[in-house]
């Protein structure tokens, strides 16, 4: 990692996936990019997502179903959605907006604004395996999504409905053709649907640390440390913290779900909060899968990565300090073993931050208060898939080009 300059011309707050996409971005067109984080680059959630570059994924969080379901959601303690009860007060201005979020307009407008950012990522992602040479980390299977109850796969009509006319390539399955693309998974008797044009990441790690080195290659720097303390003058962005003073001509918040104090600092109160994310690994010397799967009543991904099977998933609301809770771990245990009975135990276990806001949309584009200061951050379920695009809207910004897709992901929403 290099020391920090005491100017620079961009500097990005947070490396994760977004962070890194958009450095690569922008040190590729001979910018002087500063990437700053007090951790290794793509450690956080960037590392413990379930690999999907999921370009179906219109539909946001918040929708008339979940609002439909959610008091018996938050209160089974099997549901793949769960807050932690300790911090009810505070996350109870953002459930109070999330459940604004999920009635049917609100819901509608949402997808179609994700719908529009979402046409993009895969031509972005294509650019960025070019530059990054992320080729052999790329899977083009697909992602399938299995329904165990009829009940189940009679509720997501509307769902299908809504990204069929946005324009998703999906595809409805019998259980046979599901075992016909699946064959190690346990028999079903119900449906499946299928997105042919989804991509997974064999090993996400390897994808953060090729996107680093691809930054570095083309001039950025690397400063590992915390960003504390911003403010906003004539003679540009002053950013602090422990051992850290830089001033940037612009500075772009990536910093995922520890964005919102700093987006505060910038002027800007973005009700950003925290979703816990969990994962388990599992050792496999052939590939049990050959996509990621969803089971749709269980709320996570299995997805094959190089050497193992990567459980991930399920919604536990609960912020940033709180240790990682037990249950969410043996729920996603218990879970994978109804199709894999023979696994053994896992070898790894780990919990991350996803930063989430009620409406699904992520918030990209300068702030209210000053132009200098870039928001690049609140992509939720999402991050991994949307990075290069969003990497590329924040270039724009930059350069000064307006883009249409920016006025639905603006901090003024709030």
């Amino acid at each position: 990692m290099a020391s920090a300059p005491k100017s620079v011309d961009i500097a990005i707050i947070g490396a994760g996936v977004v962070g890194l996409a958009t450095a690569l971005r922008l040190a590729g067109e001979g910018r002087e990019v500063l990437l700053i984080d007090p951790h290794e680059p793509g450690s956080g959630a960037s590392f413990g997502n379930a690999g999907t570059i999921a370009e179906y994924a219109c539909m946001p969080v918040g929708n008339p179903g979940v609002l439909r379901a959610l008091p018996k959601l938050l209160l089974d303690p099997e549901s793949p959605f769960s807050l932690r009860w300790a911090a009810l007060f505070q996350l109870a201005p953002w459930l109070i907006r999330f459940v604004r979020q999920s009635l049917p307009a609100a819901t509608r407008a949402n997808a179609l604004a994700l719908a529009g950012l979402l046409a993009e990522a895969l031509p972005a992602w294509g650019e960025m395996v070019q530059e990054a040479g992320l080729q052999d980390l790329m899977r083009r299977n697909g992602c399938l999504y299995v329904y165990r109850r009829d009940s189940d796969f009679a509720a997501s009509e509307s769902g299908r409905a809504l990204r069929a006319e946005l324009g998703v390539h999906q595809q409805v399955l019998t259980a046979d053709q599901v075992g016909a693309l699946e064959p190690r998974l346990a028999a079903f008797e119900t449906q499946g649907l299928y997105f042919p044009d989804s991509i997974n990441v064999s090993d996400p790690k390897a994808v953060m640390a090729r996107l680093a080195a691809a930054a570095t290659a083309r001039g950025a720097q690397l400063m590992r440390a915390s960003v504390t303390g911003l403010a906003t003058g004539a003679g540009g962005v002053r950013l602090s913290g422990p051992g850290l003073a830089v001033t940037a001509q612009k500075v772009v918040i990536a910093a995922g779900a520890r964005s919102r104090p700093l987006a505060a600092q910038a002027g800007d109160r973005i009700p950003l909060e925290t979703e816990r994310g969990y994962h388990l690994e599992f050792p496999t010397t052939t590939p049990l899968l050959n996509r990621p799967v969803c089971p749709v009543d269980l709320g996570f991904y299995m997805t094959p990565m190089d050497g193992r099977l990567r459980v991930a998933g399920t919604v536990e609301l609960g912020g940033l300090e709180a240790p990682a809770n037990p249950r969410r771990l043996a729920l996603l245990d218990r879970g994978v073993r109804q199709f894999f009975p023979d696994l053994g135990q896992p070898s790894s276990q780990w919990l991350g931050f996803r930063p989430s806001l009620p409406d699904s949309r992520p918030v990209i584009g300068p702030s209210r208060k000053s132009p200098d200061v870039i928001y690049a951050f609140g992509h939720g379920h999402l991050g991994l898939t949307l990075a290069p695009i969003t990497a590329r809207l924040v270039a724009g910004v930059i350069d000064g080009k307006d883009s249409t897709l920016l006025s639905a992901f603006s901090s003024a929403r709030f």
